[in-house]
């Protein structure tokens, strides 16, 4: 398990790692400095790769195109194959998919209880009394309070079943036309939006 370097560190799963995780990466990353500023985002690391990534190929152009619509930073992105080390230094895995998430947990390195797609980790920290977890008043509070976050939602996770098995599915966009690279980066958003929360404390402006 990661965390000797006492950061947090946030692992996006897709299959390529030019699509769905870096936009998912990116998202991540812009909406946790818009909340706690870049200070005390210190303690989080926010990182992707794919399960059959394209290593060392640049993020889709109309991935690109919705970060940037998002407002969110899209240079500088190389894709990586996912890689034992990757899951081992994970505090939390958040996959695309069903299959992304049983391929990271089949590795090993007891990834099971920090490893959840995406909208499923939505769902059980929706079911999280904040109130329970630890401030995020400095970069320690905020990695203190992501792996109380992480413990309670695997503690959850029996008991909150997802209402169809599509329902915790982030269908791939690769060769899609932009409209449809929106309406995947609008339902990663939506999806990132109560996990950010819950991670910092701090609601989304609106």
């Amino acid at each position: 398990m990661s965390g000797a370097d006492g950061a947090f560190r946030i692992l996006h799963v897709s299959t390529g790692n030019v699509c769905r995780s870096p936009i998912t990466e990116r998202l991540t990353r812009h909406a946790l400095a818009e909340r706690l500023g870049e200070a005390r985002m210190g303690g989080l690391v926010v990182e992707s790769a794919g399960t059959w990534g394209h290593e060392g190929a640049p993020m889709e152009e109309n991935a690109v195109a919705v970060l940037l619509e998002h407002g969110a930073d899209a240079s500088d992105f190389t894709g990586r194959e996912l890689l034992d080390e990757h899951v081992i230094r994970a505090d939390l895995v958040l996959t695309a998919t069903r299959d992304h998430r049983a391929q990271v947990i089949s590795m090993g390195h007891s990834a099971g209880l920090r490893t959840f797609t995406l909208k499923e980790f939505t769902r059980l920290v929706r079911a999280i009394d904040p109130a329970t977890l630890p401030a995020a008043g400095s970069p320690e509070g905020v990695v203190e309070r992501a792996r109380a976050l992480v413990q309670a939602a695997a503690a959850l996770r029996g008991w909150l079943l997802a209402p169809s098995p599509e329902a915790d599915e982030i269908y791939d966009p690769y060769g899609a036309p932009i409209p449809y690279f929106r309406s995947v980066g609008e339902e990663i958003s939506r999806a990132l939006d109560p996990v950010v929360t819950a991670l910092t404390g701090v609601p989304a402006h609106t």
